[in-house]
């Protein structure tokens, strides 16, 4: 199922995404049960939103072989994890304004989880019963920052620094699902999760081993190799096997 949160004439709504039909839901799928309506909306109609709105959202570090390989690293023995504002987010065909052109800043496509339901200290079985579903996430990065402060919660949390969406799909495999992403109709990142170095599961243990997960929360996984700077006027489009594609521009 696809779980699509939209705006139309300056209402928001909650929906179930089936080709370019969204059907309407009686409630927020974020905040539990929910049922369809026959009220119904054309895709291209719409205003297309972030599919959550989380109190937390977590990021994970060079989590992927051949990312880490290219970037000269060693493989975590543990999930690097870090904090980043869920102020930077915004949904699919928004788009990503850039402070500054003297710095680097870098894409990066990563696959999104959105936790359903409270989660701490889960244990590697139960891991995924935690999980509503999945969305595409881009993790642009100011690199000058990252390297001049030696964390990333500055050089990440920059206003529609991370874009969301355009849905959350609730059927998916997340340890072998493809991830791509295009600059201006060229692909950059052509990747798995297979590629994963820590899984779904063993970062939903170690992340709530930390802290409690709450409904809507997003944790975004890493990223594949080929990352690289954008430039005003890019297009970038991510796309995930089974979720769809997450549309967004640069600004001028």
């Amino acid at each position: 199922m696809k779980y699509i949160r939209y705006r139309k004439e300056g209402t928001i709504y909650y929906g179930v995404l089936e080709s370019e039909t969204i059907t309407r839901l009686d409630g927020n799928y974020i905040e539990g049960p929910v049922q369809k309506l026959s009220a119904t909306d054309s895709l291209d109609e719409v205003e297309v939103l972030a599919p959550t709105e989380p109190g937390q959202l977590i990021a994970i570090g060079l989590n992927y072989a051949l990312h880490a390989e290219e970037q000269g690293k060693p493989l975590p023995e543990e999930p690097m994890m870090f904090m980043l504002s869920p102020t930077a987010i915004i949904g699919h065909n928004a788009g990503i304004t850039l402070p500054t052109e003297d710095h680097r800043i870098d894409y990066e496509a990563e696959l999104a989880i959105v936790i359903g339901k409270e989660a701490k200290d889960v244990t590697i079985e139960e891991a995924l019963s935690y999980v509503l579903g999945y969305t595409c996430g881009n993790d642009v990065s100011d690199r000058y920052l990252q390297k001049k402060d030696g964390q990333y919660t500055r050089a990440k949390s920059y206003p529609t620094f991370k874009p969301l969406g355009p849905v959350i799909e609730t059927d998916l495999d997340p340890g072998n699902t493809e991830i791509k992403l295009t600059l201006n109709g060229e692909i950059k990142q052509d990747s798995s999760t297979s590629d994963l170095i820590h899984s779904v599961e063993e970062l939903l243990v170690q992340v709530t081993k930390v802290m409690t997960l709450k409904p809507g929360d997003v944790l975004m996984t890493g990223t594949p190799s080929g990352v690289g700077p954008l430039s005003p006027e890019d297009e970038l489009e991510i796309e995930i096997e089974g979720i769809g594609k997450l549309r967004n521009y640069v600004n001028k």
